[in-house]
């Protein structure tokens, strides 16, 4: 009778720790909202359930949900250059002529549309897209370094991860050939292999602090980059972009300084030395008496 009963313990508490991994999990879950302008605030998230995916770190389903909640919870919007064609009156030469000039105005654009219009062309759903479409070991890279940024304060947001051919086309600013994007281009292995993403801080009410926030974030990533096991292969060139330190991008951008450095000097002394080349002989020349003089030379002696 006690064994009977100590099995029946057992199994009422397995039971019920299915029931609790399950309500945390579904508590992970947004549901309030699509993806979009009206997205899910950074207040609305519980992250106290995002904090129970530590229960099951086995399941890659709970990394997904983690990532996808700060990727919906971020604003999609960005400063992109527009070129504008203007008709302005100038003077030459005396003269009053009408030209036209191209004028770089900055606007600011919200991409909010673009994840889920290529998600639908490609026949699958937004988190499938966005997220799925990474290297499952750099989603495991990626998790742990959000975490830590998130413990320290800073508040990350995901604005962009996987990205095939197609969404490459229509992305803006600084940015790879459509096939050769490690966000996932066909080249780089496409669905699946997608090894970058987009970060940034979604601290702040305006956008002017979410943006002092962001800087505050990627310095923190580059001071602690070897422990993260990400970093930011062009810096402030493409600031939000990181990519794990260990991979192809980081190495041919960050990678090897030294022996970066060590090229560059030596195809300058290269270059110094043509030139010097190139003006003795100039000298060598010049000291060469002509036909005409050899000439005179030689009667007058």
């Amino acid at each position: 009778m006690s064994l009977v009963r100590s099995l029946y313990c057992s199994v009422c508490g397995s039971f019920g720790m299915l029931l609790f991994g399950s309500t945390a999990l579904d508590r992970v879950q947004i549901t309030t909202g699509s993806i979009g302008t009206n997205s899910v605030e950074t207040s609305s998230i519980e992250m106290r359930a995002v904090d129970s995916v530590d229960e099951c770190m086995a399941e890659r389903s709970c990394i997904d949900r983690y990532l996808w909640s700060l990727y919906e919870r971020t604003r999609k919007i960005d400063m992109i250059k527009v070129p504008e064609q203007r008709e302005v009156m100038v003077k030459r030469k005396g003269k009053t002529r009408i030209v036209t000039k191209t004028i770089t105005k900055l606007v600011e654009e919200d991409f909010t549309w673009k994840d889920p219009h290529a998600a639908e062309r490609a026949g699958m759903s937004p988190m499938d897209y966005v997220i799925g479409g990474m290297d499952p070991s750099f989603r495991v890279t990626l998790y742990h370094a959000l975490r830590a940024l998130d413990d320290a304060g800073l508040m990350p947001g995901i604005t962009s991860a996987f990205r095939d051919d197609y969404r490459q086309t229509i992305a803006t600013g600084h940015k790879a050939q459509a096939d050769r994007s490690y966000h996932g281009g066909s080249f780089r292995g496409g669905y699946g292999y997608g090894l970058a993403a987009d970060i940034v801080s979604v601290k702040g009410e305006t956008r002017a602090e979410r943006l002092a926030s962001s800087g505050q974030l990627w310095k923190w990533i580059d001071t602690h980059e070897n422990d993260l096991g990400i970093g930011r292969p062009y810096l402030d060139r493409d600031a939000p972009h990181i990519a794990p330190i260990g991979g192809k991008e980081y190495a041919a951008h960050r990678g090897e300084p030294n022996t970066q450095h060590a090229q560059s000097k030596a195809k300058k002394r290269q270059r110094l030395a043509l030139h010097n080349d190139q003006s003795m002989s100039k000298r060598a020349r010049m000291a060469r008496p002509s036909r005409a003089q050899s000439r005179l030379q030689t009667r007058s002696t």
